[in-house]
């Protein structure tokens, strides 16, 4: 099997940032480099091991496929995990990623800290916000958390290229933080650049970028994106494989998977904050908005309806029930989802149009997806190609 080299590079100061970076090699001689930046006030956090970088690049590996060759010191028991988390993804997408070896100059464990300190991925939605707010005002019990800080990353979900998207969500994330006495940690990445199914690998990318600050904390969470009843085998982050991201110096834990996102949004009513700055958008050309017409958005207006909490001011415009109708679920797993909406319509005793306005959708889309999927629209689809 070919091989890919992975150089790690000196940290760097430029004015008030500091930035972690490696060099990816690939067999044909091409470099990539990947890179993290933050404040500079982080240094010391800054992990010396290579861990993280090896994260950052797994499934750019397997996907080629090509063995890693790591050009510094790798932990063991990472390595050991890694073997596992990859025989999950090739069994989830054998015509897309095979097993590769990973192979580092020296295995010598990372130092484990003596603090219960953790640091959490946070994207301003409902499941961060609410995996933060259950860890600092709810009752988690024997699972608590100590969350100290909070990653809030640029170049996941708001591009690189727009600067001002993400000060402005950063300032929405940072007021939200701020009210519980969580530091926000700002962090640039240029990940997406190794073309990897964003779908798939982010799970292991935000590990990495939580991996990176194990000079001061002792684990990273993950939010949970869907409870146990909903285990969608192929989506990135997932309770299955996330703790597999783990090294013995710093856990990775899948959080709060115990519950749905609408008893997430019930406890949400409860913080201001969050009311006011929750950011779940995945459509609007404003990404620090929300366009409150996507069924991301949708979704939760209609979750904080059925609470009784009415329309939370991040949202500037209430939902008609004929733009709930109208509204498009891309895939047959979001029609499940919203299913489970429609059962929490039902439990609650939403208004009759609402539960009808989705019936209705989840029918339509039943009908557009089968469509979709037949022959005869397959066969159109190629008659329309131009040759």
């Amino acid at each position: 099997m070919k091989k890919f080299h992975l150089w790690p590079e000196e940290p760097y100061v430029d004015q008030d940032q500091v930035a972690a970076s490696f060099c990816l090699e690939m067999e044909s001689g091409e470099r990539q480099q990947l890179w993290f930046r933050m404040p500079i006030e982080q240094r010391q956090a800054l992990i010396a091991h290579c861990d993280p970088f090896v994260l950052a690049a797994l499934f750019r590996a397997m996907r080629a496929p090509a063995d890693l060759v790591v050009h510094g010191g790798a932990s063991p028991s990472l390595l050991r995990n890694l073997e596992e988390y990859q025989a999950v993804w090739v069994k989830w997408r054998p015509k897309v990623y095979s097993k590769i070896e990973i192979q580092a100059d020296s295995e010598i464990e990372a130092p484990k800290l003596e603090t219960t300190a953790a640091v959490l991925g946070f994207s301003g939605g409902v499941d961060s916000s609410f995996t933060v707010y259950h860890h600092l005002r709810g009752n988690p019990g024997r699972r608590h958390q100590d969350v100290q800080a909070a990653v809030f990353a640029h170049g996941f979900d708001i591009a690189l290229s727009r600067k001002e998207s993400y000060e402005r969500a950063a300032k929405k994330a940072k007021a939200m933080l701020d009210s519980l006495g969580v530091e926000m940690i700002p962090m640039a990445i240029n990940l997406k650049q190794l073309g990897d199914d964003w779908g798939d690998s982010h799970a292991a990318g935000l590990a990495a970028c939580l991996m990176l600050l194990g000079g001061r904390f002792a684990s990273g969470l993950i939010a949970s994106s869907y409870p146990y009843s909903y285990l969608q085998s192929g989506w990135g982050s997932n309770p299955v494989s996330d703790w597999l991201l783990s090294s013995d110096s710093f856990t990775i834990v899948h959080d709060s998977a115990g519950f749905t996102r609408y008893e997430k949004v019930c406890a949400l009513t409860e913080w201001p904050e969050a009311l006011e700055n929750l950011r779940v958008c995945i459509r609007g050309a404003e990404r620090e908005k929300n366009c409150c017409r996507c069924h991301k958005c949708v979704r939760v207006m209609l979750y904080f309806r059925f609470a009784g909490a009415g329309l939370p001011p991040a949202f500037e415009r209430d939902v008609s029930n004929f733009q709930v109708l109208c509204t498009s679920f891309p895939s047959e797993g979001l029609i499940r989802v919203f299913e489970e909406v429609l059962a929490n319509a039902r439990a609650t005793r939403a208004p009759t149009a609402t539960a009808l306005a989705l019936r209705g959708a989840i029918f339509l889309n039943r009908i557009r997806l089968m469509v979709r999927r037949s022959c005869l629209f397959r066969n159109l689809r190629s008659l329309m190609k131009p040759e």
